[in-house]
């Protein structure tokens, strides 16, 4: 009999049942293999799809494997793209494990690219290293100021966070490019307005033997510290704890509207450190192509890794594939590059219906066993 069960036996004085040992492997079970069906689920229909177009499915995984991991340069492609996914992931993950769903991770990218140009050009004759560290600072601020406002406003005000994300995001765009477009556009940028850049001294250095830039160790480490910070500290405990039942949560006595407020500023940090990686190592400036999707695909990704820190990574790797691919299948399969946004769509609708389905079957549930 588990402690647990004796703990309630003696104090109830009923001889309860002990609890199924096999249920913690089960659970563990269900919880990875709904995001496996949703993916197998999600590729079945994206099989018809391409069928109805009359293009071969078997030849699209040939080039999609073929673009992403076929080749050296192939893989370093994916992982630059798959670097500012897995900060994003965690923009939608970290307020996750609090019930909190933000989506506004988009504009979190752009305003804390924005953000660390804007802090990097008054000290561009400064060491290459203080810059580095001033725009990262300035980068997480922005964006953890703008997440972290949907969080306040979820907590002190009772407003729907993913509603409010999503309209700050749009809000936050908007910002970004009048920015961009009036008081900190660079006179030169005549086709495309852009910020002053910050000179191939100041842009960050690639890793050893690779074109990856460095933003991918950083996604890495933040992957996992955040796994630390939920799964082995007494923070991450009471933030599990506010996520899974808020009203337990208050009785007892936890801080939940800091707790709230704290995960979106994280979350929002991490997405603010994105925009800042790819402004320092890809751009070197501010402008309209910060707004590449990458926040929106990192809410594919959280719910696909079920707001797991380390599982974002496998994850983060995979999108970042289909994106590299992209190109490859526009020119073979003459496809559109858009084509692999359409892959996105039908593997998010999977992952939502698989949600639905999670404790509907009888097998993945406790069981109690004979005294």
């Amino acid at each position: 009999m588990s402690s647990a069960a004796e703990a309630v036996g003696a104090i109830s004085g009923a001889d309860v049942a002990p609890v199924d040992r096999w249920y913690p492997w089960r659970r563990a079970a269900e919880a990875g293999l709904a995001p496996l069906l949703a993916l197998l689920a999600a590729f079945a229909g994206f099989a018809l799809f391409l069928l109805a177009l009359d293009r071969s499915p078997a030849e699209f995984v040939e080039l999609v494997w073929r673009g992403a991991f076929g080749s050296w340069f192939s893989l370093q492609n994916t992982l630059q793209r798959a670097a500012p996914l897995l900060l994003t992931a965690l923009c939608v993950a970290i307020p996750a494990r609090l019930g909190l769903v933000i989506i506004g991770g988009e504009a979190a990218i752009a305003l804390g690219g924005l953000a660390a140009i804007a802090a990097a050009l008054p000290i561009l004759g400064a060491p290459a290293l203080l810059v580095w560290v001033v725009m990262a600072l300035a980068g997480m601020a922005a964006g953890a100021a703008w997440i972290g406002l949907s969080g306040w406003l979820r907590a002190r005000r009772g407003v729907n966070e993913t509603i409010a994300s999503l309209v700050l995001a749009y809000i936050g765009i908007a910002l970004f490019n009048h920015l961009v477009e009036g008081l900190l556009r660079d006179p030169a940028s005549l086709n495309k307005p852009s910020t002053w850049g910050l000179g191939d001294e100041l842009m960050l250095p690639k890793l050893p033997g690779t074109d990856v830039h460095p933003g991918l160790l950083l996604g890495l480490l933040a992957c996992i510290g955040a796994w630390v910070l939920i799964a082995r500290t007494a923070l991450g405990f009471a933030g599990r704890v506010t996520g899974g039942n808020l009203r337990a949560a208050q009785l007892q006595g936890l801080p939940v509207e800091r707790l709230m407020i704290g995960a979106c500023l994280l979350g929002g940090a991490c997405a603010g450190l994105a925009g800042m990686v790819e402004v320092a190592a890809v751009h070197g400036r501010a402008n309209a192509s910060l707004i590449a999707g990458y926040g929106w695909s990192g809410i594919l990704i959280a719910f696909l890794a079920r707001h797991n820190p380390l599982a974002i990574i496998p994850m983060a790797v995979l999108l970042g594939g289909l994106g590299a691919a992209g190109g490859l299948l526009q020119r073979r399969m003459d496809l559109p590059d858009a084509t692999v946004l359409v892959l996105q769509g039908f593997i998010f609708i999977a992952i939502l219906a698989s949600d639905t389905l999670l404790g509907r079957f009888a097998w993945f549930q406790p069981r109690r066993t004979e005294a």
